[in-house]
């Protein structure tokens, strides 16, 4: 397959890349190319030539600010938007012109928002607070693509755990020190997936012939209580506390956002798709994340 690449320099577009080695790669880059298989775009400025599509099978588009990258300013909520709605209304547009058969594009958990205890799945409507209304926007930005018949998948993804994981990054410190706990009542759902699952699961779709949202979750939803002392093996350090909402900002950044609230998502698509989980744990996943 002959496959463009939007966002190959993040977390999630490097091991996509090693992964897909044996096709034909192409990589769309803000940079001056400086290897063969890039080619330079600027979304902000100008629509992308479709002629740079001929041919291609799949562009798959990883592009957006981090969501728990910074503290969540009215500059930054813009930006978030920007760097998501923006990129992807370019890159559909292209894809519809050039009549390239599927478009993979990212999204998010936050799509679902804080549904308590209920099991949800990819047929639930979006929240109706920021991150839902992010997710929607985002999802609906490929609406040329698939109104010109492209095979459009929304990668609706959860925590991603692996080497470098923002998240872990961000907790492990306090738990080293001997801080960390469940965060304030514990019973909230975090939805996790190891990185190498997620990687795998792409992979997947790329190459096989699912459309729609598609939940890119672990197999089973975890509380946050025992996130926490999965962690806690992880390092080999207890978590006996309970750390308040207020503290948790401090620790996570507006990542706390997804940490003192959650839903039970469940990988229906994937499960209907046949994936075969390497990580059936959030012990496991945190194992690949956390260096030996």
């Amino acid at each position: 397959m002959r496959i463009v690449i939007a966002g190959s320099s993040g977390y999630l577009g490097r091991p996509l890349m090693e992964a897909l080695a044996g096709h034909d790669i192409v990589r769309l880059v803000r940079h001056r190319p400086d290897e063969e298989n890039e080619i330079q775009w600027d979304p902000y400025k100008e629509p992308l030539d479709p002629q740079i599509l001929d041919g291609v099978d799949a562009v798959v588009n990883l592009c957006g600010a981090s969501i728990g990258g910074r503290r969540w300013n009215d500059a930054y909520k813009q930006r978030l938007r920007t760097t998501r709605v923006v990129p992807t209304t370019v890159l559909a547009a292209a894809v519809a012109q050039a009549k390239v058969p599927a478009l993979i594009n990212a999204s998010a958990m936050g799509w679902y928002g804080d549904r308590a205890d209920l099991e949800v799945d990819e047929s639930f409507p979006a929240a109706a607070d920021f991150l839902g209304k992010l997710c929607l926007a985002w999802e609906q930005s490929t609406a040329a693509a698939e109104e010109a018949g492209a095979r459009v998948v929304h990668l609706r993804t959860g925590h991603v755990l692996g080497p470098g994981s923002l998240l872990v990054a961000r907790l492990a410190p306090a738990w080293k020190l001997l801080l960390g706990g469940r965060f304030g009542s514990g019973r909230q759902y975090l939805n996790w997936i190891s990185l190498r699952d997620w990687t795998a699961a792409a992979k997947a779709i790329i190459e096989g012939d699912v459309s729609g949202p598609v939940n890119m979750v672990g197999p089973h939803a975890v509380r946050n209580k025992d996130f926490a002392k999965a962690l806690g093996a992880a390092l080999h350090r207890p978590a006996p506390w309970i750390i308040p909402g207020w503290a948790v900002k401090i620790v996570a950044g507006e990542a706390a956002v997804e940490m003192l609230r959650g839903s039970n998502i469940k990988p229906g698509k994937l499960a209907e798709m046949g994936f075969e989980y390497q990580d059936q744990t959030v012990l496991e996943a945190l194992r690949t994340a956390i260096p030996r």
